[in-house]
């Protein structure tokens, strides 16, 4: 009996509890990685994701440095470090994370993307 009543309250909250899923994230090793350049830059460590059409899938990522958020920014911070996506953007990669892989190929930023229906062999670009 016990039991049933804990698995109906864990049900009532699952909703409230998928509501608060991140955005966008930004993982501990892409944290690390922009705080690095940033501070040799001089600048804030503030890594801005953006989506422009083209690419060979459709879209492309777009990686930057910014000074600051804008106001219709959606914004996750790990470590100290912020990870910003303008509003027209979000749609495209709502759900995704941000990571800083390196490999035998090199070094780059890599975004999961869950809405993602199909990318390129680079990374770069991909189609919903």
């Amino acid at each position: 009996m016990r039991r049933a009543v804990a698995v109906e309250r864990l049900r009532a909250y699952l909703p409230f509890m998928a509501s608060l899923a991140p955005e966008i994230a930004l993982t501990p090793s892409a944290a690390a990685r922009v705080a690095a350049i940033a501070a040799r830059q001089g600048k804030p460590a503030i890594l801005r994701l953006a989506v422009d059409g083209g690419g060979c899938s459709g879209f492309q990522y777009r990686f930057g440095f910014a000074d600051a958020a804008e106001t219709d920014d959606t914004v996750a911070e790990t470590d100290g470090v912020r990870l910003v996506v303008d509003s027209m953007s979000l749609d495209l990669v709502r759900g995704c994370s941000v990571d800083y892989v390196e490999s035998l190929g090199g070094a780059a930023f890599r975004v999961n993307n869950p809405v993602a229906a199909s990318g390129c062999g680079c990374g770069s670009s991909f189609s919903v």
